[in-house]
């Protein structure tokens, strides 16, 4: 696994991969963005990635997001990637540039009226459950059209859609339902695909993909 000296080499390795993955599905490869998955890796790691020039992070967590990121905010694009409870969305506003993990009536109502208190919007990607998952966040698929409506009458900005598939079943199906989705609302941003999928993800076109082990190795147990 790559430790601090060898954090740049895995970054050139991994946005290498991923511009094979784009051109071999005729894509662009500058439309598919790198999100590097911060959570629980430790502050050397974290400053070794900056230092290679990645600018996009995503994290779990509101309040390790907040402790990681304080310091370190400038120049840097922070998505929250994790489940976000409704009592920690204040926070959430004020500090991540997009929220992808939108997924319930009440969360956004809240966001909503953050929003407006707060004066500035992140940007908004639903979570959709393609697996359907009873321990997985997100909207089911037959559910997500009128969710996607009900938060655009909430002038809510909805830019896109994320999904986790199930570990055990094949991931291209799942990406191939996002973005079916996707397309039948309007929606260009599909944030899917992590380290062991990522090229597939961009098969089906994903513009942003979560990868954390690839770029950091295992994250150090606390």
């Amino acid at each position: 696994m790559p430790h601090s000296s060898g954090i740049a080499a895995a970054r050139l390795s991994v946005l290498d991969r991923i511009a094979a993955a784009a051109r071999l599905a005729g894509r662009d490869p500058a439309d598919v963005t790198l999100v590097a998955v911060s959570k629980q890796q430790p502050d050397e790691r974290i400053e070794a990635m900056l230092a290679a020039g990645q600018r996009v992070f995503g994290e779990n967590r509101v309040q390790e997001g907040q402790a990681r990121w304080a310091a370190r905010r400038g120049g840097v694009d922070l998505r929250l990637i994790g489940s976000l409870q409704t009592n920690k969305a204040r926070q959430a506003v004020a500090l991540f540039d997009v929220i992808e993990t939108l997924d319930r009536e009440s969360l956004a109502r809240t966001l909503a009226d953050e929003i407006q208190r707060h004066g500035a919007a992140p940007r908004l990607l639903v979570q959709v459950n393609t697996g359907e998952e009873p321990q997985k966040a997100g909207v089911r698929p037959v559910q997500a059209d009128a969710f996607i409506a009900a938060c655009r009458a909430r002038d809510l900005p909805i830019e896109g859609l994320m999904c986790i598939p199930p570990d055990l079943e094949p991931a291209d199906r799942h990406f191939a339902l996002l973005a079916k989705i996707a397309a039948r609302n309007g929606l260009a941003k599909l944030s899917m695909g992590m380290s062991a999928d990522f090229e597939t993800a961009i098969a089906f076109g994903a513009t942003s993909v979560r990868v954390g082990s690839a770029l950091f190795g295992e994250r150090i147990a606390r």
